[in-house]
């Protein structure tokens, strides 16, 4: 059966932009090689967008993180350069949230058993969207965090964020 590779929020405003932090940027190459490797065994890609729009600050987001990052057609909002072109035919979810009631819908209506989580932030976007995918799958499905292709301005919560994830039986590989 078909696996899913999820490319969570690999936007510029979070590798060097508005909450950009050191060691964003090094999980880049390993985002690129899973994704060459699920389109090398003909396995499905999707990404994800953290979108905003231009009133973000009178949100309920904006209200408890004062920072406007990937308002809708700024450089900030896009996917980082060097994925752009993996994108193709890929789905491209965006989300006014943390996680993305889209994708789980996706998910449940591609019928695999497998979900890959990559990207960022690990503590916040990837949690949310990894526990979705769990949600989404059958009884049997198998969801997995890949540690060195996700990262986190706060390593500590992201380490807290991968025993929840843990406890939820979803893989920290």
């Amino acid at each position: 059966m078909k696996k899913l590779l999820v490319v969570v929020d690999y936007q510029n405003d979070f590798v060097d932009g508005a909450l950009g932090f050191p060691g964003a940027d090094k999980i880049e190459n390993r985002i690129i090689e899973l994704i060459e490797e699920f389109q090398k065994n003909n396995d499905y890609i999707c990404f994800t967008l953290d979108t905003h729009e231009p009133d973000y600050m009178n949100t309920t987001e904006g209200h408890y993180l004062p920072v406007e990052h990937c308002i809708k057609n700024t450089k900030g909002w896009e996917l980082r350069e060097r994925l752009q072109k993996y994108v193709g035919n890929n789905p491209v979810f965006e989300k006014h949230t943390f996680g993305s009631m889209e994708l789980g819908k996706y998910i449940q209506n591609l019928g695999v058993n497998e979900v890959t989580l990559v990207g960022l932030v690990s503590n916040i976007c990837v949690i949310s969207n990894a526990i979705i995918a769990k949600a989404a799958l059958d009884k049997n499905g198998v969801v997995k965090v890949v540690r060195d292709a996700t990262s986190s301005y706060d390593l500590v919560m992201q380490e807290k964020g991968f025993d929840i994830l843990k406890n939820l039986h979803i893989e920290i590989i």
